[in-house]
């Protein structure tokens, strides 16, 4: 998924940025995938190994946190209450390294919300949905 990046910079170097903001908030809670210490080490990785050749992102990078668990930022736990998961999850309990598990916990790196010019989330997006994916759904509802 770490290509999404690309995709999310290509995205805000087009005139969206005048529209749209992207903020990642990076998350080791799935099997292990973020293993940067904190957000400098994290660029330090996008930018020298995935995506990697210089890579540096246009979205705004937050620290690295919980999204999920007794631990999760209350960010998360608004998003999550009001935007539910795109589809039943079912998690395998050996992987998980959260708890209380819940069904309307995200299921991996790369799943995104999409909040409204008012700050009400409004979508949720599975991670193998591209961000150009949502740029055209929220086009053709008129929302972008």
């Amino acid at each position: 998924y770490a290509t999404q990046y690309i995709e999310m910079n290509a995205l805000l170097e087009k005139t969206l940025k005048q529209k749209l903001e992207i903020i990642g908030f990076p998350c080791n809670q799935f099997s292990h995938m973020e293993p940067g210490l904190n957000k400098s080490e994290i660029l330090n990785g996008l930018k020298h190994v995935r995506p990697g050749n210089g890579f540096v992102p246009k979205i705004d990078m937050m620290e690295k946190a919980d999204v999920n668990g007794k631990n999760e930022l209350p960010l998360f736990t608004i998003l999550k209450d009001l935007c539910p998961s795109p589809r039943n999850a079912k998690y395998d309990k050996m992987k998980c390294t959260w708890n209380p598990i819940t069904p309307r916990d995200i299921m991996w790196n790369f799943e995104k919300f999409v909040i409204d010019a008012d700050g009400v989330p409004i979508f949720r997006y599975l991670p193998i949905t591209t961000p150009s994916a949502i740029i055209d759904s929220l086009k053709e509802q008129s929302i972008l």
